[in-house]
């Protein structure tokens, strides 16, 4: 098996697997991304609150991912930096409707951009201004300026509006994201 795995990986037949860590605010619809991403046979009908977090799997035309579900609820999100190490790239959901605690998710962008593990290394991160279906819903424009990004010069970001329940834009998002993963690894 051994040789074989070797075979596949020299004739590009392996997929390069990826570890993504998936961040945000509880309610911000990151499980509902994450499940949208999964092919339809392996989609959880019933989504629930993460607690703690959970590990995801999907693959794209070139990449393997393997997802780490983090719980945005308060009480859990300093458990997120003991996965900050094995990240290679960082979804960061964004609930487009919740103008109220957009500047917590500010704040905890700027807390996940300043820690020692993450401050220093290159991770591409996409951005999902999310829910973007509801009626108070802000556009990625507004979302990218309240949460500063323009400030984030050492990393490459992208954001995309999107519609979880619908899976709107997720795969513009994804197609970046893969993007940047290979150009890295070239």
């Amino acid at each position: 098996m051994g040789l074989f795995d070797k075979l596949a990986g020299w004739l590009g037949l392996k997929k390069k697997e990826v570890h993504v860590l998936c961040l945000g605010l509880d309610n911000s619809g990151k499980t509902t991304i994450i499940n949208k991403l999964k092919p339809s046979n392996a989609q959880t009908q019933d989504i629930v609150p993460t607690i703690g977090f959970s590990i995801e799997k999907f693959k794209t035309s070139s990449l393997s991912f393997t997802v780490f579900d983090m719980s945005g609820q308060g009480r859990y999100r300093n458990l997120w930096e003991h996965y900050y190490k094995e990240g290679q790239a960082i979804i960061f959901v964004i609930d487009s409707s919740d103008k109220l605690r957009m500047v917590v998710a500010k704040e905890e962008l700027d807390t996940l951009l300043n820690h020692p593990d993450i401050k220093h290394r290159r991770l591409p991160i996409l951005f999902f201004a999310n829910k973007m279906d509801l009626r108070d819903a802000i556009s990625s424009v507004k979302v990218s300026q309240l949460l500063s990004l323009e400030n984030i010069k050492d990393k490459p970001w992208h954001i995309c509006a999107s519609d979880a329940l619908k899976g709107e834009g997720l795969q513009e998002g994804v197609d970046w994201l893969q993007d940047q993963m290979q150009a890295m690894k070239t």
